[in-house]
């Protein structure tokens, strides 16, 4: 059959199916129309349907029977209203583009093949016996993207389906039309992903089922693992795979597993948003998305101001030059490490023997339970219960210690000042009570004595809430306190643990740590930690609703955050997403990221993959970046021609910010949207921002910033990081700038977010890590003026 007959038949099935899919709208919009509207009136008219009598049991019975009935009414109405306004929205997003890949399978034993056509979601023909389209998830539609023509074979609940595939052909359908119509091999063709990866780039990461390739497929696929590691260069598909996985999980296992039992650590807020229409535009609810940090804010926020890690990238950036620096980056990496985890397991075995210090229980200016008390109480326990049990006790032995103690506070004078200034109310809550306790007869309210311990046990108890609720919280235990204490003194730590090596400016660090804790302010780098000893104390705090957890960057993860994460979630399994060359944070200099969580699963558990073909940028865009970093010759190409790089020389900061505005304006004019000017810094992009605002409508996008924006904005480095723009302008690429090794991975992913354009200006010297690119792989410019 030729191309044309080809193409002629495949377009009058699209026709077809068009008009399949606008009747099953039609016919559900009028019965979604129908059901709200019974909906609505079943509301309204709830309590004229229903019999109420209260006479007697019988009437009563028939009364509960009555509205039992209506509501099932009403809840079997809104049951049908959400199940064909779901099926609704699909078949609206399936009208657009109804399916993108054809394979002809004939399954082993078989003479003839079966056509099959797969697309976002399913629809099958009236007689729900045939499937016109199969949905992308389906275990069959796995064929498309595992194999070519020849022998293939995929897995079903029921095991193994062998055979051979004959045909695999890629559609680009647009409102009822065949765009584009080729048949392919092994992979997803180029020209489908050209067709896709050649758009512009949006406010939104968008699902592109399309284009998985096979490699990307087995992950989304997996189910045996409980720790699935993705290594992916920028722009291989990391994220999408992942979101992809989440798609495919709440399909595979939709009668067990719901989206409120899926999360997602992002790496910022602003994340969140760009990730956010990926599962609805596949048809499912979004799973809950959150940072670290807002948990660690969650835990910590109401004992101290927590430095955030992008306050923490700001000061490694911009303060080398201030005197306890190399102190502070010393802290950072080793407050992050397995080392600094073992030293905090034996503090652990101390605290259990001694050294837990306790606070005074204070009641209206004195002291009602000395600290001294607490801790003969807590160390006179049983030294074989676990730390968190001996807390426990404590507290119980406590609260019953509250309840000895208000008793003898009833008949102190204060108790006689506070019950004059009760009111009414009060008094008749007293009288009530003592007649539930038959204390009184009937008609009388002369017995003062009762009257008055009656009102003394109410003031006292109201006034003892506070202490009681802080017991149950352990507030009687100073943990600001027991985690100073591994500082206060420069040898403490080194006595816990002499075999480990502590950082050489140790003396400087623990001055830095207990500085900082006596303002109550928490590093960046204690926050994990500081939570580690707390929860050793206290017991750790469990999820074990929550089934998966998806982790992204998580290259930027410390030891203790992993370890936490593992504690919190113990049911769930975990998918985290990574690249050691977008290792910005300065704990993770020349660590294994991942060493630590590798350790917290068995090896059966375990599978790692790597996507090492860059989809996001050009050729010429990948071929300059994978030169700037260690190992960049792994990272593939993908076959997508542009321009090259462009660096552009300017001689002082007017012709720089002048050669900046060029850029964006030339871009502009080729049509690009979405366009970025990065800064190193939070203050280097508030000043490319005031210089570049007068001539354009720009916006600067910051740590606060909830959402992202499509358009033109100037943004900072380590925000940049997982997304991506049709053009990138880096504002100052200079030596000054971008000069120290540490700072190679932040230049590296800053060049990474561009899709078609990269335009690298610098003022003065150029960054050194262009040193180690090919003349040939970026072109050469001067500013004006230079």
């Amino acid at each position: 059959m030729s191309a044309e007959q080809s193409r002629s038949e495949e377009q009058i099935r699209v026709t077809r199916i068009t008009g399949i899919i606008e009747k099953r709208i039609e016919q559900l919009e009028e019965q979604t129309g129908d059901l709200k509207s019974d909906i609505v009136n079943i509301r309204k008219t709830y309590w004229d349907d229903v019999t109420v009598n209260m006479e007697d049991m019988e009437e009563l019975a028939e009364s509960y029977a009555s509205m039992k009935q209506q509501a099932e009414v009403l809840s079997e109405r809104e049951r049908v209203h959400r199940v064909a306004a779901a099926q609704l929205k699909a078949l609206k997003r399936l009208r657009q583009t109804p399916y993108f890949g054809r394979i002809d399978f004939v399954e082993q034993g078989e003479r003839s093949a079966e056509k099959i056509y797969i697309g976002t979601s399913s629809l099958v023909d009236d007689s729900g016996l045939e499937f016109l389209i199969y949905d992308w998830r389906a275990p069959v539609s796995s064929l498309y993207y595992d194999y070519g023509p020849g022998t293939a074979k995929y897995e079903t609940p029921g095991g193994t389906i062998e055979g051979e595939m004959t045909l695999k052909r890629q559609f680009i359908i647009r409102d009822g039309h065949i765009r584009s119509l080729f048949d392919t091999g092994v992979t997803i063709g180029d020209e489908l992903l050209q067709e896709v990866l050649g758009k512009q780039s949006d406010a939104q990461m968008r699902s592109i089922v399309a284009t998985i390739q096979r490699e990307q497929n087995r992950i989304i696929r997996n189910e045996s693992a409980r720790l699935l590691i993705v290594l992916g260069a920028a722009g291989s598909g990391k994220t999408s795979a992942a979101l992809q996985r989440v798609a495919y999980l709440l399909y595979r296992y939709r009668e067990t597993l719901k989206a409120d039992q899926i999360v997602l650590f992002s790496p910022n807020p602003m994340f969140n948003s760009y990730v956010s229409t990926v599962l609805p535009e596949l048809g499912e609810e979004n799973m809950q998305q959150t940072t670290f940090q807002q948990y660690i804010d969650h835990r910590l926020g109401r004992s101290f101001q927590v430095e955030d890690p992008f306050e923490q990238m700001e000061y490694t950036l911009s303060a080398a030059e201030e005197p306890e620096y190399e102190a502070r980056m010393q802290a950072i990496r080793y407050k992050a490490s397995a080392a600094y985890m073992r030293l905090l397991d034996r503090y652990a075995v101390y605290l259990a023997q001694e050294g837990v210090l306790f606070r005074d229980v204070m009641f209206r200016g004195e002291v009602l339970v000395p600290a001294e008390r607490l801790r003969e109480q807590f160390y006179g326990a049983n030294m074989a219960y676990t730390l968190p049990n001996r807390m426990q006790a404590l507290s119980e032995w406590l609260l019953k210690e509250l309840t000895r103690l208000a008793k003898l506070e009833r008949r102190k004078p204060w108790v006689d000042d506070e019950i004059e200034l009760l009111d009414k109310e009060a008094y008749m809550q007293a009288f009530e009570q003592l007649q539930k306790k038959r204390q009184f007869s009937e008609n009388t309210f002369d017995d003062y004595a009762r009257e008055h311990d009656q009102l003394a046990f109410m003031v006292v108890q109201e006034q003892f809430k506070p202490l009681r609720r802080a017991a149950k919280r352990f507030a009687f235990i100073d943990l600001p306190g027991i985690y100073r204490q591994l500082f206060a003194e420069r040898d403490f730590a080194r006595s816990l643990a002499p075999e480990e090596a502590l950082p050489p400016l140790w003396s400087d660090i623990c001055a830095l740590t207990t500085q900082r804790l006596d303002r109550r302010e928490l590093s960046c780098e204690d926050a994990g930690p500081y939570l580690n000893v707390m929860e050793r104390l206290e017991g750790f705090q469990t999820n074990s609703a929550v089934r998966h957890v998806f982790i992204d960057e998580a290259q930027d993860y410390s030891a203790f955050q992993f370890a936490m994460l593992r504690r919190l979630f113990p049911r769930a399994r975990m998918t985290v997403l990574g690249d050691l060359n977008q290792a910005i944070y300065a704990h993770a200099h020349g660590e294994d990221s991942f060493a630590e969580l590798r350790r917290l699963f068995g090896e059966e558990e375990k599978e790692q993959f790597a996507l090492t073909r860059s989809y996001r940028s050009t050729r010429e865009i990948v071929e300059f970046t994978r030169q700037l970093v260690a190992g960049g010759e792994a990272i593939e190409l993908f076959n997508r021609g542009g321009s090259k790089p462009i660096v552009v020389a300017a001689a002082d900061k007017k012709a720089l910010q002048s050669a900046v505005l060029e850029r964006i304006q030339r871009m502009q004019a080729e049509g690009h949207r979405s366009i970025a000017v990065i800064c190193k810094t939070a203050e280097e992009s508030r000043e490319a921002h005031e210089a570049l605002q007068a001539s354009l409508p720009i916006k600067l996008i910051g740590t606060g910033s909830a959402s992202f924006e499509q358009g033109l904005v100037v943004i900072p480095s380590y925000l940049a990081k997982g997304v991506e723009f049709d053009g990138v302008v880096l504002y100052d690429a200079s030596s000054a700038r971008y000069g120290r090794e540490s700072e190679r991975k932040l230049f590296y992913t800053a060049c990474t977010r561009a899709m078609h354009e990269l335009h690298i200006c610098y003022m003065g010297e150029p960054t050194p890590f262009l040193q180690g690119v090919s003349p040939d792989s970026y072109e050469t410019e001067s500013a004006i003026g230079v």
